[in-house]
């Protein structure tokens, strides 16, 4: 049942990306477009005409900036469905006078890894004309979730109507170069591939990422955020109850191999989504959920060479194993959060959700120490009066009194 509650909270936390879509139309205020298809981030869309006789396009991108100062683009990839090679088109308010101005780019290697700014440069595609405008006409101004229309009118290769089309939006714009757009899940996702003549896409294709995504998140957010550290409390607090017996070590046992199993499907997933969304890297994310799978593997396969109490090599085990455990709980912590940055829902009902569950096994846990402590010092006041011989005279009296 959590594990449903948690994908629900998920598929919730998504909806705001898909739910104020914006719903796609080939009408404009000039022109009438045969075809249109809605974009599936950042609320946009596009409408065309492609004319076959001459592998002539004409299109619009209709897209919203996120800041008065930001700027909007569109491109296309002429080889592969990623940013790196688009030839993109992108609006943004001159510093100088402040109207719309749309200026050609070509996204190489130096702009991903940030090395040198956005420069303008002619396009290396067929580019007949291109414009944009504002919602509203000359009256309109640029604010945050103000609309804009970019036209463009461009000659395909002949007997090639598969385009890959990028798209994004960003909130700075330093002279004249855009500075680099958010890093979130729905931002890196910004690529479609479409056929212009039959107006076929991926988008079933997109669809399976994003379910993926959702379960990839709650598998690992329920496994290494809060399962693993439930079997590290069990074993912590429960060892010391003699009435459970060896219960304790099953418990803790069962706990940990569900939440490594659990673990193990979400991070397969992870690597599945990782090959399958070209342009889309997450370095840290990526390097975290490494490191916290191979650390998990490591503490399944201390069962298997657990040594026996009387070993001598037991008390390097125990080290080992509480070194190797306590690190996965804390990266995975860090990386739980980390999965939650990346997908866009650092503000979403779904991370609220995951914060309360850990807050109440800390709670938990803090409650579990403190009896912890007390029980430990009233074994040691007992120890102490049971030498100074205390306990066993007052026990010796009782039962001379009892007799």
């Amino acid at each position: 049942m959590l594990l449903l509650y948690l994908l629900l909270l998920l598929s919730f936390s998504s909806l705001p990306h898909t739910v104020f879509s914006a719903h796609c139309t080939v009408e404009t205020a000039t022109k009438t477009f045969q075809k249109c298809m809605t974009l599936p981030t950042q609320q946009a869309s596009i409408a065309w005409t492609f004319h076959p006789h001459n592998s002539t396009l004409e299109l619009v991108f209709f897209g919203t900036f996120i800041s008065p100062s930001g700027w909007v683009g569109w491109g296309i990839n002429p080889t592969s469905p990623e940013m790196t090679g688009t030839r993109a088109l992108i609006a943004f308010p001159d510093p100088n006078s402040g109207q719309i101005v749309l200026l050609p780019f070509i996204l190489d290697p130096t702009v991903k890894l940030q090395k040198s700014p956005l420069l303008s440069r002619p396009l290396d595609i067929h580019l007949l004309s291109s414009s944009a405008t504002l919602y509203g006409g000359k009256m309109a101004t640029i604010h945050n979730g103000a609309a804009i229309q970019i036209y463009a009118t461009l000659k395909l290769k002949s007997n090639k109507t598969k385009i890959h089309f990028v798209w994004n939006r960003g909130l700075y714009v330093q002279g004249y170069s855009p500075t680099i757009h958010p890093t979130t899940s729905n931002d890196l996702s910004s690529i479609s591939t479409f056929d212009v003549l039959s107006g076929s896409s991926a988008t079933q294709h997109n669809h399976n990422i994003k379910t993926l995504r959702i379960v990839h998140g709650t598998l690992n957010a329920l496994s290494w955020g809060i399962l693993l550290p439930m079997g590290a409390v069990t074993a912590r607090y429960l060892r010391h109850i003699q009435s459970l017996g060896p219960t304790w070590f099953y418990a803790h046992a069962g706990i940990q191999l569900f939440a490594v199993l659990l673990g193990t499907i979400g991070f397969a997933i992870g690597v599945w989504l990782g090959q399958h969304s070209p342009g889309v890297e997450y370095g840290l994310h990526r390097k975290l959920g490494f490191a916290v799978f191979c650390l998990g593997a490591l503490q399944t396969l201390a069962l298997l060479f657990r040594p026996k109490t009387t070993n001598k090599f037991r008390k390097y085990w125990k080290s080992y194993h509480h070194f190797v455990g306590y690190a996965c709980v804390v990266l995975g912590f860090v990386n739980v959060f980390q999965g939650f940055e990346v997908m866009g829902a650092s503000r979403s009902y779904a991370k609220l959700c995951y914060c309360l569950g850990l807050s109440t096994l800390i709670g938990v846990s803090i409650a579990l120490e403190v009896n912890s402590w007390v029980v430990f010092c009233r074994k040691s006041k007992e120890e102490k009066m049971r030498r100074e011989g205390l306990i066993g005279t007052s026990e010796k009296g009782n039962s001379g009194i009892q007799s």
